[in-house]
């Protein structure tokens, strides 16, 4: 591939999306409600992916959009790992715990559901839909978000477990 140079992004007609219409604009899709933890010396810290996706599968690549006013972020940065946690419908309380909007913060976070270690030492949710246990590999800041990319080295799944959804500001 050869160096592209991508012009400046020009505003057509005036319109511009706002924070409030640009969520509600990718609120349409529905995607698979996950949480994203990792653990360093400090112990677990986690949060609510709001885009979790693969980047390649040769080699097997994941990247999470993290905050960074996410506290969890340092925890990422410092364990050189994460993983992504597949929510089941059995975790419809998980998503408010993780989301911030209930009062347990930090490792207390972790009281909720049942959690062990695969690979990396990043904690994995037993009864989610599955999870992806990734080796950090680089950090992209852009536009007060930081992109995490990791190499996939373990993985858990659990095939009978029925996936929460995320869609439109709710779960299904």
């Amino acid at each position: 591939m050869t160096d592209t140079k991508i012009a400046a992004p020009k505003i057509i007609d005036g319109k511009i999306i706002d924070g409030r219409s640009f969520w509600q604009a990718i609120g349409v899709r529905a995607i698979g409600a996950a949480v994203v933890t990792a653990q360093d010396s400090e112990g677990p810290a986690g949060f609510l992916a709001l885009s979790a996706t693969h980047l390649s599968a040769d080699p097997p690549m994941m990247m999470v959009s993290i905050d960074k006013r996410t506290s969890a972020l340092a925890t990422v940065a410092n364990a050189g790992h994460f993983a992504i946690n597949y929510l089941s419908k059995t975790d419809a309380d998980i998503p408010s715990i993780f989301g911030g909007k209930s009062p347990l913060k930090g490792a207390d976070r972790f009281e909720a559901g049942k959690w062990i270690t695969l690979t990396t030492g990043a904690p994995i949710l037993t009864n989610g839909v599955g999870a992806l246990d990734c080796v950090l590999e680089e950090l992209i800041e852009r536009h007060g978000a930081v992109i995490a990319i990791g190499r996939l080295v373990d993985t858990l799944s659990n095939p009978d477990a029925e996936p929460l959804i995320s869609f439109r500001g709710g779960y299904r």
